[in-house]
């Protein structure tokens, strides 16, 4: 039987035991045990197989794993690392992604949970002959339910600060083996509490619960973390000074995170779909990681799942859906001109040089625009095309997948700031049935300079005709009162946009964009494709007493209005 595609399956064992494709990334581990360091972050984008290799590494490491998880692996083929190293050692595995709440309250509630479930798995510590009853009371504090919280974790501020080193000392006192400790996503709960306003509480409770579990620890063998964005040592890292850092510009590691080329072609030659790898390398690659090439996994995987129901499927926008992509609206909202101008050569196509930071705290992000394009970077929604002297890199949207999302951002952020200058929108629309296309255009200009245009010659035509499309479409229906319809049967054919108003005026508008800047010959083109398509009949047949027909041409930002 086919293997299955593990579309949102992060959980190693499982993955090799239900007959799930798997891309080998085991000798992740041989790299990090010859480069050891007692405290280890890797901060990579979200969606890269973070969560998966952090439940490898328990798997591989942990006493009473299965060995047989690993067979076929390039791991195992380091007799003498297994040896030393698999089911050898007590692991605490605790994942924060799930840390979350709309005041502090809610999130320490969550986190209790977190640290609660992790206890419950070692409830052998409650009744270990290697414990003291001492030993065993703060084990108890950990897993016991409060019936007034509902069955929720009822441990003190006290025992969640210090449960990570508790259960650390109770592990090792009872196996005679120093802990590894593995804690995935550990900046989430500092991004919700930023955005929901509990921003100093949630550092304080981290900085106290990481400073007690890394760094003053010596029951730890060693600790790996994971996240997005590398968090300042000053915010909740201070004096851990045994901290090794790798994020994606660093050459260590680059490959275990995201699928390299040849992953890619292995998979798609196991599916019987070789010949979608054009499509899939504009879509989903273009990540840079250190000196790796990488396509995003969920990507691909999404993609190809997609495929075998449906050799015709387009690719769509996988790893752009799974998120907020808040970091880009709070850009597009401080952007000045300038700023603009870097967005529109990025979705040209080009590149930007900036200093990057990838040393921040939450705070530090609001500070300036810089430090926007520092996170934009971090996250994966900008990717490295040259690393210059000074931390300064020319940086790159990393393919379609991205550009698109920063189209699509693009044109919503237009409409909401648009909308907001009533006074002037009104008068833009006033323009359309008063035959004023001279008005018209001079507005129009304004508005694409206040914006952010596409002119990238590899972004196809209908694409930058819809930007400009949905653009117009959007400043219409602020009217409320007229009848806007998008790509309408109005003849024989579909209008871009028509536009029935209370005055029974019908309004027709044919948008064109024009590559090669000929905007005359695209409005001549628009009006004459309006005519020979009959366009206006669908108004006439609704009782328009008067029709209007617009043929709008753009090409950057700049256009041209024409009324037939």
């Amino acid at each position: 039987m086919r293997k299955k595609l593990p579309i949102g399956i992060d959980g190693f064992e499982k993955i090799r035991t239900n007959n799930f494709y798997y891309v080998d990334k085991s000798m992740f581990i041989a790299d990090l045990l010859q480069n050891w360091g007692e405290v280890n972050l890797f901060t990579r984008p979200r969606r890269f197989g973070k969560s998966l290799n952090m439940s490898m590494l328990k798997c591989f490491f942990e006493i009473g794993g299965d060995p047989m998880l690993f067979d076929g692996l390039k791991i195992v083929q380091e007799e003498k690392l297994c040896n030393e190293y698999m089911g050898q050692f007590p692991v605490i595995s605790i994942s924060m992604k799930s840390v979350d709440g709309l005041n502090f309250e809610a999130a320490t509630a969550a986190l209790r949970t977190v640290i609660g479930n992790a206890a419950m798995e070692l409830e052998f510590l409650g009744t270990s002959d290697r414990l003291s009853a001492e030993e065993k009371v703060i084990y108890a504090q950990l897993t016991e339910a409060g019936t007034a919280q509902g069955g929720i974790f009822a441990m003190t501020d006290e025992a969640m600060t210090a449960s990570l080193k508790n259960l650390s000392r109770l592990l090792a006192k009872h196996y005679g083996r120093k802990v590894i400790l593995l804690i995935d996503e550990y900046d989430v709960p500092l991004d919700k509490a930023y955005q929901a306003g509990y921003y100093e509480e949630m550092v304080s409770l981290i900085r106290n619960m990481f400073g007690n579990a890394l760094k003053t620890n010596e029951y730890l063998y060693f600790a790996v973390l994971t996240g997005c964005l590398r968090i300042s040592k000053e915010s909740i890292f201070t004096g851990l000074n045994n901290l090794k850092v790798h994020t994606i510009s660093d050459l260590r590691y680059d490959e275990y995170f995201g699928f390299t080329d040849t992953e890619v072609d292995k998979m798609l030659d196991f599916y019987g779909l070789p010949f979608y790898k054009n499509i899939i390398r504009d879509w989903y690659d273009g990540y840079r990681f250190g000196n790796a090439d990488v396509y995003c996994p969920w990507d691909v995987i999404n993609y190809c799942d997609v495929l075998l129901a449906d050799p015709e499927a387009e690719p769509e926008n996988y790893w752009a859906n799974t998120s907020g992509n808040e970091i880009i609206r709070r850009l597009l909202k401080k952007a000045d001109q300038t700023t603009r101008d870097e967005i529109e050569q990025l979705i040209g196509g080009g590149t930007i040089t900036k200093a990057v930071r990838q040393e921040l705290t939450y705070r530090d992000i609001e500070d300036s625009i810089d430090n926007i394009w520092s996170v934009l970077y971090s996250t994966g929604y900008l990717t490295q095309k040259e690393r210059l002297p000074g931390k300064q890199m020319k940086l790159a949207l990393p393919n379609r997948e991205v550009k698109e999302l920063f189209i699509d951002l693009v044109k919503d952020w237009f409409q909401e700031t648009t909308l907001a200058d009533s006074s002037r929108i009104k008068q833009f629309c006033a323009a359309f049935p008063a035959g004023d296309a001279a008005g018209i255009q001079d507005m129009l200009h304004d508005y694409l300079w206040d914006s952010i245009s596409v002119r990238d010659t590899e972004v196809r035509m209908n694409m930058k005709e819809n930007f400009y499309h949905g653009m117009v479409l959007g400043l219409l229906r602020s009217q409320g009162n007229w009848l806007v319809q998008s790509n309408a049967e109005t003849g024989e054919g579909y209008s871009d946009i028509s536009v029935c108003t209370p005055e029974r005026t019908g309004i027709i508008i044919e948008l064109k964009y024009a590559d090669d800047g000929g905007l005359e010959r695209a409005c001549r083109e628009a009006l004459k494709q309006i005519k020979e398509r009959k366009y206006a009949e669908g108004l006439k047949r609704r009782g328009m007493k008067k029709i209007l027909e617009y043929g709008i041409a753009f090409c950057g930002k700049e256009c041209m209005v024409m009324i037939a």
